[in-house]
Order: C-alpha cells, then structure tokens, then sequence
C-alpha cells in the first residue's frame, strides 16, 4: 500500500472533495440491521431528483456486511449504473474480534467507506447529549439515554432522528473530540479504540447531499 494512500477507517473529512453539484449522485449504504441505523439514515431529508441514497439492511455480521457491499458496488459498476459512493454502517457488538478488524480490511480493499460504531450505533446517539471516551457495554446505552428522550429508548423507533436533530451538531463535535482523543493516545486501529465512532462523517455528507440545490441536466 502506498505510504499516502489513505485506510477506509481513517478520516476521510480531511480528503473528501465536494462532488459537482449539477450531477445526480447515487448513494449505498448498507447496515447490519434493520432498525436503528437503517431508520436513521432513512430519515434524511434528501430530493429522490438530487441524490438517490439506497438503505440496505443485511442482517450480516462484520466482515460478511462489507463482503456483500462490494458485491452490489461490482454489479452496479458492471451494468453501467454505478453508486458513487459505498458506506457500511458496522458496530462492534458481540461479534468476533477478527471479524471485526476483517471487515475493515475488506472494506479498504474495496474502496468503501466505513461509518462504524465501536460498540454500538446507540453511541452516536449517546453523543449527542454527552461527551464519552470511557467505554461502556451496549447494555449501558439504553439507561445512558433516558434522561434526554421522552420515553425509553427503543432500536424499532423510527422517530430516532428528529428527537435528537436538535443536537446534531453537539454530535459532531463530541465525535470529533473523540477522534483527536484517540489521535492522541497514538490508536490508529478502530477495533482497539473503545468508545470510537466515524458516523459523524456520513452524517456530516448526507448533510451536504439534502444542502444541494436542484439537479440540473449536464451541459
């Protein structure tokens, strides 16, 4: 690998050039489940004429996820439609460690971003009220977020994304924060960084996609 070519699991905010905005973009994203993270991303407010974003739950672990990701990019790629960008939303779960750190691997060989969550999804939401970089089990994170939402959380929630809109851009500066915190301590590798999240960076281009003006016909 190149010394400056930059790994999947690494900032790509620093890289990322804003795409033309005249162009209609097509957009995958894959998640584990078929809940909490698929809902969320569902629920962004994007023009179907702008950006076509594609939520696809798999119900796969780690590394199978990324796996059946670059199988559709391929096919897409190969009958001429291709997406422009692949994201896979992982968590850590209770999945195996070298699935886990598999998943990541795959991913960076297949040109795919990673939006993960190190141990779950529910952190991102976590971050949107509090700052974390203590690690917590995934049993915490329900109790953790009840004194900010009205009722008790639940994964199946489909409203997750407006309740806590309010405070997104807390979100962002909390995961922020947690990057240069593990940026820091010298942690490169995801699987090792608990808590750690890169959702903020999907978030923060699903922003940029429901900012964009009309789609226009190319020249």
């Amino acid at each position: 690998m190149a010394a400056n070519r930059p790994r999947s699991w690494e900032s790509a905010s620093a890289g990322r050039r804003r795409e033309g905005s005249r162009r209609r973009r097509r957009v995958l994203i894959v998640c584990e489940d078929s809940k909490s993270s698929c809902f969320y991303f569902r629920a962004f407010n994007i023009d179907p004429e702008r950006a076509e974003v594609v939520t696809e739950p798999t119900g796969m672990n780690t590394d199978s996820l990324v796996e059946e990701a670059a199988k559709m990019k391929d096919i897409t790629a190969a009958e001429g439609e291709p997406y422009n960008q692949v994201w896979c939303v992982l968590d850590r779960d209770s999945f195996p460690l070298q699935n886990y750190e598999r998943g990541f691997q795959v991913a960076h060989n297949s040109g795919i971003r990673v939006a993960w969550a190190n141990e779950a999804f529910e952190l991102w939401y976590l971050l949107h009220f509090n700052y974390h970089d203590t690690g917590i089990s995934r049993s915490e994170y329900q109790g953790k977020l009840a004194p900010h939402l009205p009722e008790p959380y639940d994964k199946a929630d489909k409203k997750m994304y407006q309740k806590v809109l309010p405070h997104q851009q807390t979100a962002i500066r909390n995961a922020r924060r947690l990057e240069r915190h593990w940026n820091e301590m010298g942690e490169r590798f995801p699987w090792r960084q608990n808590p750690s999240t890169r959702v903020h960076e999907l978030v923060e281009f699903l922003n940029e996609l429901s900012e964009l003006g009309p789609a226009q016909a190319e020249a």
